[in-house]
């Protein structure tokens, strides 16, 4: 586990959960981002519920950075639709504050006539 010493000015010490290190490789090949040609880890992102099910997930190259405010802003989208009990889903770009979408039937085909995309870009 990371210490003080060792976090990321980046991420800070405010993070209210354990940032691990994988030193030996068993997480990455566990999520199958274990590279072992070369010895390291692809970027990942898991976001695991409190049921311990993966609701969402990226891997990317190691030359590319992953995007924290993107995590954020799912890790909220899945806390509401979770606290909502499934009774309300959030769009593409969803922000918090912003329309949530009631799933159904109705609902299918017509995502573009409920939902403003403008939203997704608003600041």
């Amino acid at each position: 586990m990371w210490n003080e010493h060792e976090l990321s000015k980046m991420i800070g010490k405010n993070i209210p959960f354990p940032m691990l290190s994988d030193q030996d490789g068993s997480i990455g090949k566990m999520y199958g981002i274990y590279d072992e040609d070369s010895g390291t880890e692809t970027r990942g992102r898991f976001i695991i519920d409190p049921d311990g099910i993966v609701q969402g997930f990226e891997v990317l190259t190691p030359t590319v950075g992953r995007n924290v405010s993107e995590t954020i802003r799912q890790v909220k989208a899945y806390q509401l639709v979770r606290e909502s009990g499934g009774t309300e889903v959030t769009p593409s770009g969803w922000k918090p504050g912003k329309k949530t979408l009631k799933p159904g039937p109705d609902l299918v085909g017509r995502v573009w006539e409920e939902w403003d995309v403008s939203e997704a870009f608003d600041e």
